[in-house]
């Protein structure tokens, strides 16, 4: 199983709040990206998931806010699997500093439905087998 996949963001002036710290609901947006890129650096993007018949909406998102992060800051998401995904797929994250500190730990659970009748379905194989 792939374990962690990390990328670096940079905090746009944009993203931050009125007291200058990154804006809590853009730290979602952070995890989307990593958790794209770790599909991506499977071989496997959403948009080709979902040309062919399957959705991941998030259904669960937890994030524990330890540290501020500001405009300019380089930052690194880790993202990993909690365990082999069935009709779910949960993630762990944990969004640092340069210096190492810890700003977020996260978690978030998606489900697979399938496109063409709205319901759940398994994880498909093609991504089992990468894992």
């Amino acid at each position: 199983m792939k374990k962690t996949q990390e990328i670096n963001i940079r905090v746009r002036y944009g993203e931050t709040d009125k007291m200058g710290v990154v804006y809590h609901a853009n730290y979602a947006q952070y995890l989307e990206v990593a958790r794209v890129e770790w599909l991506r650096a499977l071989g496997i993007s959403y948009k080709w998931m979902e040309e062919n018949g399957v959705m991941l909406p998030v259904i669960s998102l937890h994030i524990d806010y330890k540290n501020p992060a500001r405009y300019d800051d380089l930052l690194t998401v880790s993202v990993g699997l909690k365990k082999t995904p069935g009709v779910k797929i949960e993630f762990w994250y944990e969004i640092r500093s340069e210096d190492g500190t810890i700003l977020v730990e996260a978690n978030t659970v998606l489900a697979f439905i399938n496109t063409l009748t709205n319901k759940p379905m398994r994880c498909p194989d093609y991504i089992l087998e990468k894992l």
